[in-house]
């Protein structure tokens, strides 16, 4: 196990590594005079060239990704060119170890303008993840108990309903009836987890179950279909013969083998999860990382853009490493793959 999870790990880290220079090439060699953006209209041409210098976009391409990776290790400053530097010590911006760049729409680093709204996106996409989880495969599994039966009917029916609809749809309708019209529960705000508990928790239901919604019913009919399949396997009928309980042969023989693909493809959806909290903070106003998002790319903020999709990247990458894991776990021929 300690030899797989090594092997995971460093796979990981080069695959972090081709993500940052192909992102980097793919933002800052299609963006043409990214100055223009960071200088603004009114610019003359010296001010232009002067934001060239101060940013690095003098300098070719390969040269500006060496710095980014360098400043991501040990750290950089800005304004880019030394001089500017030496001429302006008061206008230096120091960025520590991590460093993402800087943004030229707020002036300082990415990484805290990431500090001051990636607790929001967090919390939105734990709150939807273990709806979407936990409904998913409860609903599923009931469905498939009852197959054929009104109950199955209902949740599939349900299910579909849910799968149909978009991700915007689905929260104006809740926050306009549930929220406003029928005030079953109050407008949703973002609270700090560590300020209020309670108040965390009651502000994340509309957003979280908006989130969770579509996933949750692709997971019930995957459920449903993988339960009823692995119910048909020559060990469960062992079981059964050996006279062991239902609720045994459900909850350790059929669950087990259920919840390895469905591991593995949760794993896969987070990053369709972290995306779709961009519409879901849009929608509830929560001033997360998918809004600051929208707004960086509206303002053309090349350094904020990269560095969100960086850490969007690096934490789907590093959850389907959890994921290979937890299958190592589960199923443990997979450590001998």
């Amino acid at each position: 196990m300690f030899a797989y999870t090594i092997r995971r790990v460093i796979s990981g880290i080069l695959l972090m590594v081709v993500m940052s220079m192909v992102t980097f090439v793919l933002f800052y060699a299609s963006s043409d005079h990214p100055e223009r953006y960071a200088c603004g209209p009114k610019c003359t041409p010296a001010q232009l060239e002067t934001t060239r210098e101060a940013l690095g976009f003098n300098e070719p391409l390969a040269e500006q990704w060496a710095k980014f990776a360098k400043g991501f290790v040990v750290g950089r400053d800005f304004p880019d060119d030394e001089k500017l530097r030496e001429a302006n010590p008061e206008q230096v911006v120091h960025c520590a170890p991590g460093c993402l760049g800087l943004s030229y729409t707020y002036n300082k680093t990415v990484n805290e303008l990431l500090k001051d709204k990636l607790p929001v996106s967090i919390s939105l996409a734990i709150a939807a993840y273990i709806l979407w989880i936990t409904g998913g495969v409860v609903f599923g599994v009931t469905a498939a108990l009852f197959k054929g039966r009104f109950i199955d009917r209902a949740i599939v029916g349900l299910a579909l309903v849910a799968f149909a609809f978009p991700t915007f749809f689905i929260g104006l309708l809740l926050l306009k009836f549930v929220a406003i019209r029928w005030q079953i529960v109050k407008l949703p705000v973002y609270t700090p987890l560590t300020e209020s508990p309670w108040l965390w928790a009651t502000g994340m239901i509309l957003p979280a179950i908006t989130l969770a919604l579509v996933y949750m019913a692709g997971y019930i009919r995957m459920t449903r279909a993988f339960v009823l399949e692995t119910m048909t396997e020559d060990y469960i009928r062992t079981a059964r013969a050996k006279g062991l309980t239902k609720r045994r042969v459900i909850g350790k023989h059929t669950l087990r083998a259920t919840l390895t693909p469905l591991v593995t493809l949760s794993g896969l959806d987070l990053a369709g999860l972290l995306g779709g909290t961009i519409i879901t903070e849009q929608v509830f106003n929560f001033n997360g990382v998918g809004k600051m998002s929208v707004a960086a790319i509206q303002r053309h903020d090349l350094a904020l853009v990269v560095g969100i999709v960086l850490l969007i990247a690096t934490i789907v990458i590093t959850a389907n490493i959890i994921v290979d894991l937890l299958y190592a776990v589960i199923d443990p021929r997979v450590r001998l793959g």
